[in-house]
């Protein structure tokens, strides 16, 4: 089993808490007081909720969310019937060089809603989950940057970055005494290149709620191949 534990470990339920305490939005507050787990509950007791957004660009303080993904799971099973997607007026004009990217035009948004009118179901979807996405700059920093312009209060909670993992078990597959004597070549830690490793199928990429699909089975192969059932979440979440 791998283990992640040297990262200073953060008390997220206490810090839940603390925000709910302070907290001046009714959304917030019944997400903050939803709570989380302990920093000992195995994953296997876990209840995750994988994420992922689409975006106007990778600026988080620039760009906005014009679609969201999710899917609650398990370490057993993927509920897709209770998986949710939403198309959101951005917040920018929509780029060239981005509608390329996630294939999202100006005809898909028309009518779509500000982040403001689903803001509560999101916040619902998410709360006292543990949320799962691969790369976590995206998902965290949009939607805290995205509320202090709506609501001027931010958002925490914790995440397990698939991306993260891959990271760091690719770093110690590279530390390896036998991996010295080995020609050295970047290997990629994006969804699809991440999922190939473990034999999953491809999808097609950059819509957000397939990818968040997608983010979901890999932590689950992560976990199989690398951890295990009782792994406590402390070691995985940020």
């Amino acid at each position: 089993m791998t283990n992640f534990s040297d990262n200073e470990i953060l008390n997220w339920a206490a810090l839940l808490k603390l925000k709910a305490k302070n907290s001046k939005d009714r959304r917030l507050y019944d997400f903050y007081q939803a709570g989380t787990y302990c920093n000992e509950t195995p994953l296997s007791d876990i209840e995750f909720v994988a994420l992922d957004f689409e975006t106007t660009g990778l600026d988080s303080q620039q760009n906005s969310i014009i679609s969201i993904g999710l899917v609650p799971f398990n370490l057993r099973r993927i509920f897709c019937r209770k998986a949710k997607k939403w198309y959101l007026n951005p917040q920018d004009k929509l780029q060239e060089n981005s509608i390329i990217i996630h294939g999202i035009t100006h005809s898909d948004l028309q009518g779509a809603p500000d982040l403001l009118l689903i803001l509560e179901q999101l916040l619902d979807e998410l709360a006292g989950k543990v949320v799962v996405v691969h790369y976590r700059h995206i998902e965290r920093d949009f939607l805290d940057h995205a509320l202090r312009l709506l609501i001027n209060e931010g958002i925490v909670f914790p995440v397990i970055d698939t991306m993260q993992i891959e990271a760091n078990l690719q770093r110690a597959k590279s530390q390896g005494i036998l991996s010295f004597f080995k020609p050295k070549h970047k290997v990629s830690i994006r969804l699809a290149n991440s999922r190939e490793r473990y034999n999953l199928p491809a999808y097609a990429p950059h819509d957000a709620l397939t990818d968040a699909i997608a983010t979901a089975e890999l932590l689950q192969a992560q976990i199989n191949y690398h951890f295990s059932s009782d792994t406590e979440i402390r070691k995985l979440w940020l």
